[in-house]
């Protein structure tokens, strides 16, 4: 079985119950997860031969994310034990105009004291055939940067095909340093993915003629994005995922491929959200679920969208969906009637 190796960080989420506000809760629900966690998730969900990388305290809340990750199956053998605490955030879901919030509270977590030599990169590899990394755990400080290239530069040299999640975080970064930082793994990377706002974040390539908060979102002007993106970078493939914002609750939800001169869009899925986060993430292990199985380019993408569709109606940051159930999606079954 093809295995896929992740790494980044795990955190402990934080969120009232149902659509309260953070002023009002008197309680939190707890749900652990992070963006390569959660790939790992998906991927093992499916099947697949999914092992989660990354450094968590040696404490109960530390052994807690290790135990969440197992438990749907994600190999976490290579995860190290170190630091003082596992990252937090506080999610507030907004409803119909009022948007969701986060707060982070990840400082001196135990991932961003993670350093060159802290992972043996050859012994994590042996037998991989794919890595996934996000623009999320190299922005938590210079040693993860670090650690996050010494990691490409492993999976390059074994052999594995590289894919990456731009995900840019305003929160954790300014866009210049982003660009700085990220610049130097692109020579690693195969698969690119992006959302509508990324490469502009990261790289200052702007899709014309689109209006992100508007829900206005152009595909030509996307499909310049993809180009300029795989001009500059020689990326294989490259992924951009396109939410139409209508308002918290309801977004359109495609997505556009672009590959071996070829661009390919989703049908659009009009989604009523239950819990938004997590949904880039199911888009990225749907894709590279469908890639490694050797999907069409274009089923490829319609695998990877109605993945991530069917996350929106999950709680919690993970995806708990089959591939049958994926594959139902994808023929047109959408009705959400009652399977007897």
């Amino acid at each position: 079985m093809a295995r896929v190796i992740t790494f980044g960080e795990i955190m402990l989420r934080l969120a009232p119950p149902g659509y309260l506000r953070f002023e009002q809760t008197s309680s939190f629900e707890v749900v652990y997860g992070g963006g390569e966690a959660n790939v790992a998730v998906s991927l093992a969900n499916f099947g697949m031969d999914a092992a989660f990388v990354t450094k968590v305290p040696d404490n109960p809340i530390g052994q807690s994310a290790v135990n969440e990750v197992r438990r749907y199956g994600v190999d976490t053998q290579y995860m190290i034990k170190g630091g003082s605490r596992l990252g937090i955030y506080f999610l507030e879901k907004g409803a119909s105009q009022r948007p969701s919030k986060v707060v982070y509270d990840w400082a001196n977590s135990a991932i961003a004291g993670a350093k060159k030599g802290d992972f043996d990169w050859e012994k994590i590899f042996a037998g991989a055939t794919w890595f996934h990394f996000t623009g999320i755990t190299p922005a938590l400080s210079d040693s993860a940067a670090e650690c996050m290239l010494e990691a490409c530069q492993a999976a390059k040299a074994a052999g594995l095909t590289v894919s990456c999640d731009l995900n840019f975080r305003k929160n954790l970064w300014t866009s210049e340093k982003a660009g700085k930082v990220m610049e130097q793994y692109m020579p690693y990377v195969d698969v690119a993915i992006a959302n509508e706002e990324d490469a502009e974040k990261v790289f200052g390539i702007k899709a014309p003629h689109s209006d992100i908060e508007g829900g206005q979102l152009s595909h030509e002007g996307y499909k310049k994005v993809a180009a300029e993106l795989k001009e500059r970078f020689g990326f294989k493939a490259v992924a951009i995922t396109l939410r139409g914002s209508i308002s918290a609750s309801d977004n359109n939800w495609a997505a556009m491929l672009y590959k071996e001169g070829e661009y390919h869009f989703s049908r659009n899925y009009p989604i009523h959200i239950v819990d938004r986060v997590g949904g880039g993430d199911s888009f990225a292990g749907g894709l590279i679920y469908a890639m490694m199985n050797g999907y069409s380019d274009k089923d490829c993408l319609e695998f990877a969208v109605a993945a991530s569709c069917l996350k929106h109606s999950i709680e919690g940051d993970h995806n708990h969906v089959s591939v049958s159930e994926v594959k139902t999606l994808m023929a047109g079954d959408g009705s959400g009637r009652v399977q007897r």
